[in-house]
């Protein structure tokens, strides 16, 4: 190998371990300032994060890692932390069931019948003793999901083959939302879309939370499971609150400028 090559070579390298460097030092910085920044919101010394107006979160999703969702100390941690600052609805969800399995059978009944685990909290009385009787739980899991799309579907074949022609259209097969909503429902995975999504896991995405219920929902990644910090909270439903949600605004404003256009 001749000297020229060597000496790029070491260049590169060297590059490569500066631009690593920078980069890594810069990640250590944010996570220490958010942590900072997190540990005086959990103590009230930050004076914005103190009054924040929880009105438009009628509904909660918090998506965790089937792994981390084993760690039931830390899930009764998170709920009793969000009755702490006034969530009356959650709907918990990891895609292999874990919570599911784990405080469904603890918790009295549904609260709207066959329509999913619509389950109150104070029911689930050794598990959740901290948590307020008015908050509400849903548990779903992956199998609430695309297999239970194609439950509601065959649902609605079934029942447009036995002859209701209001579902089918006289004679032409024509599925509204409204009767997509109701086979969900009858087969036990519907609800209401949540207003916001906070994700704990490793991926940035829903991990596969039903779609059908994310049309308008805001969804935040909030880090491992097992780092969860009650100012990450705060600062989520903080953000969440100043957030300006303008798709009713935009369907009006459509509406009144063809009125004046006819």
């Amino acid at each position: 190998m001749s000297r020229p090559s060597v000496i790029i070579k070491l260049i590169l390298g060297l590059l490569w371990f500066i631009v690593h460097l920078a980069i890594s030092l810069f990640s250590l910085w944010f996570d220490l300032i958010y942590s900072i920044e997190c540990y005086l919101i959990s103590f009230g010394l930050i004076p914005k994060y103190r009054k924040f107006q929880l009105d438009r979160l009628k509904h909660l999703a918090v998506v965790v890692d089937s792994r981390e969702a084993k760690n039931v100390a830390k899930i009764n941690q998170l709920l009793c932390w969000l009755s702490n600052v006034g969530v009356k609805y959650v709907c918990l969800y990891d895609i292999d069931g874990v919570l599911k399995k784990t405080f469904a059978p603890a918790m009295n009944g549904s609260r709207y019948g066959n329509s999913g685990k619509y389950l109150d909290v104070g029911a689930n009385t050794k598990a959740l003793t901290c948590c307020h009787k008015e908050m509400t739980i849903e548990c779903i899991s992956g199998s609430d999901g695309k297999d239970g799309i194609a439950k509601a579907a065959s649902l609605l074949c079934s029942t447009c083959v036995n002859g209701n022609r209001n579902t089918c259209g006289n004679g032409e097969i024509v599925f509204t939302e409204a009767d997509m909503s109701g086979a969900l429902k009858a087969i036990g995975c519907g609800g209401p879309e949540p207003d916001l999504l906070l994700v704990y896991g490793p991926a940035r995405c829903h991990l596969g939370f039903p779609a059908w219920r994310l049309r308008y929902t805001e969804i935040m990644h909030m880090g491992p499971l097992n780092s969860m910090k009650y100012g990450a909270i705060v600062k989520a439903f903080y953000k969440f609150s100043k957030k300006y949600q303008n798709f009713g605004k935009f369907v009006f404003s459509f509406l009144e400028n063809r009125n004046i256009l006819q």
